[in-house]
């Protein structure tokens, strides 16, 4: 049964371009995907809801900048479903911004919001392009017209990939880096094996990367994050690919959808992939998701 009191849970990825300490790196990030040159890390306001309970749905970084609302979310496995996720994750940060300013939404003068933008950094390992827009409409009924679209511009992030979006953002370049040489370094799936290579690659990182002092700092913080990163990448990926085994062999698409669901109540009750991303597999929400386990 899952616990009440679940805590929200970094990615690097989220320690790095996300926290108070770091704006310089975030208003550089936005830069890049916005192709503006802002100075002032002063401007950025981080906005990321943090309580992983508020409405079953959690973010990577969000932050105010000037006139936009950027939300950013790092994929380490390809997911077509970030418009639907960031479409409920917008909502809930216009509705914190409308509380934040008083704002009336029935007011009879038009309000002036900040502009949304949707991005996923993509860095797994399935061959994707450098840049592709995900949409909303993808999920409807082929021939539908719909009076609601969602575009979220997903970007390759993969070292070697991007290149004037890296150069761009020199942050963004070494932590693309460190990640290509963790892979490398990374002869199994276990523990020792990945601790190991987290250790030889941020030890041969080049002394003029600008994150290898704060990745030295809080290097225990960094491995935890890493570790429980590549866990549950791994575990997804043989739990998708005996999925597609199974549904091969059965041929039963419900009996299919249904063995999904139970393996992964199994693989949250156990702990080997997070209570969160079991449920962004199963399509619903954590609230959702916590019910299934408790009837398991």
């Amino acid at each position: 049964m899952a616990s009440d009191n679940i805590q929200y849970k970094d990615r690097l990825f989220t320690f790095l371009f996300g926290s108070e300490e770091n704006k310089a790196w975030t208003l550089s990030l936005y830069n890049a995907v916005n192709q503006t040159d802002y100075q002032d890390p002063s401007a950025i306001e981080i906005t990321t809801i943090r309580e992983i309970m508020y409405m079953g749905m959690h973010n990577d970084v969000s932050i105010l900048c000037y006139d936009n609302m950027d939300l950013f979310e790092q994929q380490s496995t390809f997911n077509p479903n970030a418009p639907l996720r960031m479409m409920q994750y917008a909502g809930n940060l216009f509705e914190k911004y409308i509380k934040q300013y008083k704002l009336n939404k029935y007011s009879s003068r038009l309000l002036h919001l900040p502009v949304p933008k949707l991005i996923a950094f993509y860095n797994g390992k399935s061959d994707q392009p450098d840049e592709l827009i995900l949409k909303l409409s993808k999920s409807f009924p082929k021939g539908s017209v719909s009076d609601i679209e969602v575009s979220v511009r997903m970007l390759n992030i993969n070292f070697g990939k991007n290149q004037t979006l890296m150069e761009a953002c020199k942050p963004l370049m070494e932590y693309s880096w460190l990640v290509a040489k963790i892979r490398a370094f990374k002869k199994s799936n276990d523990e020792n094996a990945v601790t190991g290579a987290i250790d030889r690659a941020i030890a041969e990182m080049p002394n003029d990367f600008v994150i290898k002092p704060f990745l030295e700092v809080h290097k225990a913080e960094v491995k935890g994050m890493l570790l429980e990163e590549y866990n549950e990448t791994e575990v997804m990926e043989l739990f998708k690919e005996e999925g597609r085994v199974e549904g091969r062999e059965e041929g039963l698409e419900l009996g299919r959808e249904e063995g999904e669901l139970n393996m992964l109540v199994n693989l949250a009750g156990k702990k080997l992939i997070s209570i969160e991303q079991a449920a962004e597999e199963a399509g619903m929400s954590v609230d959702e998701f916590i019910e299934k386990m408790k009837v398991a």
